[in-house]
């Protein structure tokens, strides 16, 4: 078996550089042929005289494009590699010893039965880590890896490109990511309706471990909320069908004091930073949910 790893990248070289890292030290430990594919998504840093540095030495296949998101740099990466499988990591997640065995182990075993995507479990580093960062990973906006409810049958929301994989030919027989959505949001998740709406299965392998090198914190986690909301009004519009799904009856609502009562749960979850258990788990999702609510209206408004 073959395996291509797509990584986007903006802006990031040195977490990137530890992406590599621990890429390479997995390839080192594998009698599977791993090429590993990096876009450069117009980064402005160092990232591009780095990798055409280092790019020949680690037998990287590097891509240059003009800054137009994740989407499209995914596509090309895609359009670029040889694998069978494909596996996406983000450039800020860094695959745990182990990770690239664990995916094509799914693989070997299920993928014989029809089409396959695995996901992976990506955790925020331990001594990084707060209550809002734990909620949203295992319970919340960012993951929610604790309410998958069937191993062997995921949903297709929890298609997170940060760490999964799938055929190649998958991809390229549903036309990959979308590039008209404005932000790295549902772009994924869209893809991932199409797919498992044409035979596409998602399985869930906590042992394809990645480190998200990320710190969020609640104030600025309610901007990547309303972005959120503002691309899923683009899904909606694509997929009418899922417009109970994505609770856009609710941002058609207005909410009376809505910018107070988000100051206020902001207040609370950011002593509750300090205090561990202090926050319910109801405090955190009514305050996302809002900030995802303000997004999607402004979204569904402007189209």
């Amino acid at each position: 078996m073959r395996a291509s790893v797509v990584i986007p990248t903006y802006n990031r070289v040195g977490k990137l550089r530890r992406v590599l890292d621990g890429l390479a030290a997995q390839a080192r430990c594998s009698d599977v042929e791993v090429e590993v594919i990096v876009v450069d998504d117009g980064s402005e840093d160092e990232t591009g005289p780095w990798l055409a540095e280092v790019g020949v030495e680690q037998g990287l296949i590097v891509i240059r494009q003009t800054n137009a998101g994740p989407a499209t740099a995914r596509n090309r990466g895609v359009r670029k590699a040889t694998g069978e499988i494909v596996l996406f990591l983000g450039d800020d997640t860094i695959p745990q010893p182990g990770w690239l065995m664990a995916h094509l182990e799914e693989h070997r075993l299920f993928g014989g039965t029809g089409p396959l995507a695995v996901l992976g479990h990506t955790s925020f580093p331990p001594d990084a880590e707060s209550p809002f960062m734990r909620f949203i990973n295992e319970y919340g906006a960012q993951f929610g890896y604790s309410i998958i409810e069937d191993p062997r049958s995921v949903p297709f929301n929890f298609f997170y490109t940060s760490n999964v994989s799938l055929p190649r030919d998958e991809l390229i027989r549903h036309g990959g990511f979308r590039e008209d959505f404005p932000a790295a949001a549902w772009e994924d998740i869209e893809f991932s309706y199409r797919a498992q709406k044409a035979g596409l299965s998602l399985c869930y392998q906590p042992r394809a471990r990645s480190i998200h090198e990320h710190c969020v914190r609640p104030r600025t986690f309610c901007r990547r909320q309303r972005t959120s909301g503002l691309s899923a009004a683009i899904f909606q519009n694509l997929h009418p069908e899922l417009t109970s799904l994505l609770g856009v009856a609710k941002a058609r609502q207005s909410v009376p004091f809505e910018g107070l009562k988000r100051l206020c749960l902001l207040g609370l979850i950011e002593v509750g930073e300090k205090i561990d258990g202090l926050v319910p788990a109801a405090t955190y999702q009514q305050y996302l949910d809002l900030c995802y609510r303000k997004g999607l209206a402004a979204g569904l408004h402007s189209l």
